[in-house]
C-alpha cells in the first residue's frame, strides 16, 4: 500500500492536469470530533473541526475517512463517505453515515475531542446548468446525506428544488430541516404508509414534470428510484446526475476496486466510480 506522502503526490498530479478532480487542492487532513450523535435508529450525524482544503468540498464530493478500531472491529481500509455539509465560516466538515460493518463501528466510537483523517475531497460532484430553473432531487437512506448540499447550492443559484425523500418509515427520513432551510418543495414518502412505491414517485415526478418543475433529476441512494428517473428522463429528455455508492480503497483511482458497467457512446464503458464520479450523467448509470 502507499504511503499517505505518495497518495498526495499523485492526487496533486491529477488535480493540476485537470483530468478528474475539480478544481482546488486535495488533502489528508486532520479532523476533530466536535460531535459524533444518532439522528435516528440508524444513522450517525458526525461533526469535524477541520481546515485547508477540506472546508472547500462540494456538493457530491466525497471523503476516505480513516475509521479507528475498536473492541473486535479492525478496518484496515478507510471509507468512503460523502460530504453532508463543509463549512468555511464554521471551520466544520460533516458526514452522516450508517452502522453497518467494522469502519463504521469504529466511527460510532469517537468522542469529541477524538482526532480522525480524512482524505479528500475526492471526485467530481453536481453540476448545474444555468438554463435549469427548477431542478427534482429524490433520495433515499443516506442518499439524502449527498443530495442536501446540492439543494443548498441550488438555492444559492436561485434554482428551485422539489425534494422527494423516501424512507422505510417517517422516523428515517433525514434532511428535512435542510431541504426546507433553501425553500425546497418536500415529499415525504416511506415504506411504511405505501407512499414509496414506484408508481406513487412516478406520479409526483409526471405532475412535477407537467407544472415545468423538472428541469433536471438528481438522486443518490436507491437502485430502484435511479432506474425510474432514467426511464423518465429518457422518455421526457431531461437531463439527471446520480451520485453512486460504491466500495473503494485508494480513492484515487490506482486500485480499480470500484470499477463500474456504464452506457457509452461506443457501447458497455468501465469506468472507475472514485475517479471518474461519484457523480455521472443519469443516461449513463447502470443498475448495480
Amino acid at each position: 500500500m502507499a504511503h499517505t506522502s505518495e497518495l498526495l503526490v499523485a492526487a496533486q498530479t491529477v488535480t493540476r492536469s485537470g483530468a478528474s478532480f475539480e478544481e482546488g487542492e486535495i488533502a489528508d487532513a486532520c479532523g476533530q470530533v466536535v460531535s459524533n450523535r444518532p439522528v435516528n435508529s440508524d444513522y450517525v450525524h458526525l461533526v469535524l473541526k477541520a481546515d485547508g482544503p477540506a472546508l472547500t468540498a462540494k456538493a457530491g464530493q466525497f471523503f476516505n475517512v480513516a475509521c479507528p478500531t475498536t473492541g473486535p472491529y479492525a478496518p484496515f481500509l478507510r471509507r468512503p463517505m460523502s460530504v453532508f455539509r463543509a463549512s468555511q465560516a464554521n471551520e466544520e466538515v460533516e458526514f452522516l453515515y450508517k452502522v453497518t460493518g467494522a469502519g463504521t463501528h469504529g466511527l460510532a466510537s469517537l468522542r469529541p475531542g477524538n482526532k480522525v483523517s480524512i482524505f479528500g475531497p475526492l471526485g467530481n460532484g453536481f453540476t448545474l446548468d444555468r438554463a435549469w430553473r427548477h431542478i427534482v432531487v429524490v433520495g433515499r437512506g443516506v442518499g439524502l446525506a449527498t443530495l442536501a448540499p446540492l439543494a443548498e447550492l441550488a438555492a444559492e443559484r436561485g434554482v428551485g428544488v422539489t425534494a422527494i425523500l423516501s424512507a422505510r418509515s417517517p422516523a428515517l427520513v433525514m434532511s428535512v430541516e435542510r431541504f426546507a432551510a433553501t425553500g425546497a418543495r418536500i415529499e415525504v414518502v416511506t415504506d411504511e404508509d405505501g407512499t414509496s412505491n414506484p408508481q406513487n414517485v412516478e406520479r409526483l415526478l409526471l405532475q412535477l414534470i407537467d407544472q415545468n418543475k423538472a428541469d433536471a433529476f438528481f438522486t443518490c441512494g436507491s437502485n430502484r428510484l435511479m432506474l425510474l428517473l432514467k426511464r423518465l428522463a429518457a422518455a421526457r429528455r431531461i437531463a439527471g446526475q446520480v451520485a453512486l455508492e460504491q466500495q473503494m480503497a485508494c480513492g484515487l483511482g490506482m486500485c480499480f476496486c470500484c470499477v463500474r458497467s456504464f452506457e457509452g457512446a461506443d457501447g458497455i464503458e468501465q469506468r472507475r466510480v472514485c475517479l471518474d464520479g461519484p457523480v455521472f450523467e443519469l443516461s449513463e448509470a447502470l443498475s448495480w
